[in-house]
């Protein structure tokens, strides 16, 4: 099996398996889910999602959040990872997104960068999940899954895999398989101990093949 077969076995199975596949960030938002991508760096799902209700109602806007201290900020994010230093890109961001953008999130991946605490897997997600743009933002998820599968061979940056995963995956598909592929990072393919007695990837699995079979 070539990576062109490979990829379209891929995309098979997950357009069979996992037809809806969507961030479980919660937002209402562009500035919501920029929000809560900047929190969940090194951080849960499910923990942002108990942080950013709070944080909304006390910063429902971009305005609000850069008239803020990184002070105020931490004490609503203090749980988060790294709290002290998403305070402060929160505020930064708040702050050049007002300014320089008029409070309103570019859809542009450069410009996204432009602001504190938005790096390119940051910027994919914008663009791809509120934008709908031709981009995949690789976490460790999606770095560790493409690897195993044998999707990304030899990658060894995010954005070496970034740049395998755009060759062949179709640009219309890009925003959907960016969650297939965290999904089933996160639930199927963990990190220490990868579930494959419930993997339907099996057959193709370039790590499953090598493991020692019982």
């Amino acid at each position: 099996m070539n990576k062109k077969e490979l990829f379209d076995y891929i995309i098979d199975y997950f357009q069979k398996a996992m037809p809806v596949a969507e961030t479980e960030l919660h937002y209402s938002t562009p500035y919501e889910l920029l929000v809560a991508v900047i929190l969940s760096a090194q951080c849960t799902d499910k923990r942002v999602n108990m942080i950013t209700p709070p944080f909304f109602r006390q910063y429902p806007t971009p305005e609000l959040l850069a008239e803020a201290t990184p002070e105020e900020v931490y004490e609503l994010i203090r749980s988060c990872s790294y709290p002290n230093n998403k305070a402060k890109n929160l505020v930064g961001m708040a702050i050049t997104l007002t300014e320089k953008f008029g409070g309103i999130v570019p859809d542009d991946v450069d410009k996204l960068q432009e602001l504190p605490g938005v790096g390119r897997k940051t910027a994919n997600v914008i663009a791809s999940v509120v934008y709908n743009k031709p981009a995949l933002a690789v976490d460790t998820h999606v770095h560790r899954v493409a690897a195993r599968i044998g999707l990304a061979v030899n990658a060894k940056t995010p954005l070496e895999t970034e740049k395998q995963l755009l060759e062949y995956f179709p640009s219309e598909l890009l925003p959907i398989a960016h969650h297939w592929l965290i999904l089933h990072g996160r639930y199927v393919c963990i990190a220490r101990k990868p579930k494959c007695d419930k993997c339907g990837l099996t057959e193709v699995c370039l790590f499953y093949k090598t493991q020692p079979k019982v």
